[in-house]
């Protein structure tokens, strides 16, 4: 098939754990042709979706990992698919590109992940919709329900809706001195909404990304342990990755999420779990391919793209 992919540029990935190259590698060994699109190529003309593409060939070499043609215009309607590999911000250019895509998906390409549910599903935000998966958590921009909901727990985590790789994220205690500055700075004084969930103490065990398609997780996980003196498990962050195996908890977890995921077109998800408790469903662009390769022995990108050839049969 011509295969469409679109990605932050892909010379400045970081070769050792880029989901999305691996991806590209696994197409490209089934003979898919590679049509690579950044996030600012896409455009709407009255005829319909179009972008500036190039095709583009990638190896498993860390010192020259693509090559990539001439720039020229393509009507999105030419690909059979493309995959929506765009890194957050979830920021209004995010949405715009949605819309390119749906115009897309009405001429009939397929596109993976669905871009209505790329725009419905806020990766904290939809987390909520399986509060019985969730430790408790408020999402608001109301300094005082947060300084109320920090009161009753006691100690908690604090985080915006739109960022990645840990960034911005707080853990607040009752007693802190700093609370009304933390607050005054995450919520733009009191403009925008935030998520805070009761801390978990597992999070020292790794917070764990399970990876799922089609709604049917991976056969194990990747645990994300915190670098020492750190919150936030996450590999950007310098936490360190560990297997793991999914617990009953996960599993069940995966059962009261995985239906839902695929009802929304949600093909290639990334649920993070800590302790018991879902914290986040990531749907952008879910990365650890490279781990579960390397520590669990799943070929991830290998199983999406067997995924992705029956969408077209």
């Amino acid at each position: 098939m011509k295969f469409g992919v679109v990605m932050d540029p892909i010379g400045s990935i970081n070769f050792k754990k880029d989901s999305t190259l691996s991806i590209l590698i696994e197409a490209q060994s089934r003979k898919h042709d590679l049509i690579y699109m950044e996030p600012s190529s896409l455009f709407l003309r009255e005829d319909g979706a179009y972008a500036l593409t190039q095709e583009i060939k990638v190896r498993d070499d860390s010192e020259n990992w693509f090559e990539l043609s001439d720039t020229s215009e393509m009507r999105l309607s030419d690909l059979d698919m493309i995959v929506m590999r765009q890194d957050p911000p979830f920021d209004a250019n995010y949405i715009y590109n949605t819309y390119v895509l749906e115009a897309a998906e009405r001429e009939e390409v397929i596109v993976v992940n669905k871009p209505q549910s790329l725009r419905d599903c806020n990766e904290k935000v939809f987390a909520t919709e399986f509060p019985q998966c969730c430790t408790p958590f408020l999402v608001t921009s109301n300094q005082s329900l947060l300084k109320e909901f920090i009161k009753e727990h006691l100690d908690t985590v604090v985080k915006p809706l739109d960022g990645m790789g840990g960034s911005s994220i707080f853990r607040v205690r009752s007693l802190d001195p700093n609370i009304a500055v933390i607050l005054e700075n995450i919520t733009k004084n009191g403009d925008t909404k935030v998520m805070i969930q009761k801390y978990i103490p597992e999070i020292v065990e790794g917070d764990k990304r399970i990876l799922l398609i089609d709604g049917v997780p991976m056969e194990g996980a990747i645990a994300r342990i915190p670098a020492e003196g750190e919150l936030r498990g996450n590999l950007a962050a310098g936490a360190s990755a560990v297997a793991k195996s999914l617990t009953t908890q996960d599993k069940w977890i995966c059962d009261q999420v995985g239906p839902r995921l695929k009802e929304l077109g949600l093909s290639l998800v990334g649920l993070d779990v800590i302790g018991d408790y879902l914290t986040e469903v990531n749907v952008t662009s879910p990365t650890c391919f490279r781990e579960y390769k390397s520590l669990c022995d799943i070929d991830v990108a290998s199983d999406f793209l067997d995924c992705l050839e029956t969408k077209l049969t």
